[in-house]
């Protein structure tokens, strides 16, 4: 049988994995890893080797630990991940892998919709990187808010989900596709999706249903 690992730099997120994991995959073995210093640091320092260093190290305990495929569900970890697929033999997949894929499928103007800045540049770069393997040409265009997050901190998620819900239907005037580039934001796109009419796409969902082709 195989064995997922699933690594969080939130921990809010273990339940929605283990739910939408047993869910999808019922007889699967699993487990969850949290840390939540590497998005402290990250926000706090941007990305640095010591960031690469841990999150290969987590890969590598990952491995150790008899995972045969490794799930990141933290965006900004992004290039760090990169580093770490080659340093251990199991597959590591990116939360937002299939969002992105599906994204350039559709094409043209993409939207990010992002609210903390470490996220920008990895979710951007991950977009660009699969429009470039498939041989396609991708705009992407970010909304930074920065608010929202701080809300969603405070313990304000009605704040939060009204800033993000905004400027999500904002974005969707103008681009053929908009992501929610954060897993924080995921619950918001059923309703998003019924108020805009370009696709609003989400990665937690996404991401499990990709795992398939692996397991």
């Amino acid at each position: 049988m195989k064995r997922l690992a699933v690594l969080h730099t939130g921990s809010f997120l273990v339940e929605v994995f283990k739910r939408l994991i047993g869910e999808r995959y019922p007889d699967l073995s699993s487990f969850h890893m949290v840390d939540e210093s590497l998005i402290q640091d990250l926000l706090a320092k941007g990305e640095s080797p010591g960031i690469v260093r841990r999150i290969a190290t987590h890969a590598s305990l990952a491995e150790a630990a008899g995972a045969d495929l490794l799930v990141f569900t933290c965006s900004s970890t992004s290039p760090a991940v990169d580093v770490a697929r080659k340093l251990v033999a199991i597959p590591i997949v990116k939360i937002d892998d299939a969002m992105a894929e599906k994204a350039v499928e559709i094409g043209g103007r993409i939207g990010l919709v992002c609210s903390t800045a470490s996220t920008v540049a990895p979710s951007t770069g991950l977009v660009r990187d699969h429009a470039a393997r498939a041989g396609k040409s991708a705009t992407v265009v970010h909304e930074l808010r920065s608010d929202a997050f701080k809300a969603i901190v405070a313990g304000d998620r009605a704040t939060h989900d009204a800033i993000i819900s905004e400027t999500a239907r904002d974005l969707a005037k103008t681009c053929n596709v908009v992501l929610l580039a954060q897993a924080s934001m995921a619950h918001l796109q059923p309703v998003l999706a019924e108020q805009v009419e370009v696709p609003v796409l989400a990665s937690p969902t996404l991401c499990v249903e990709s795992l398939a082709r692996y397991l």
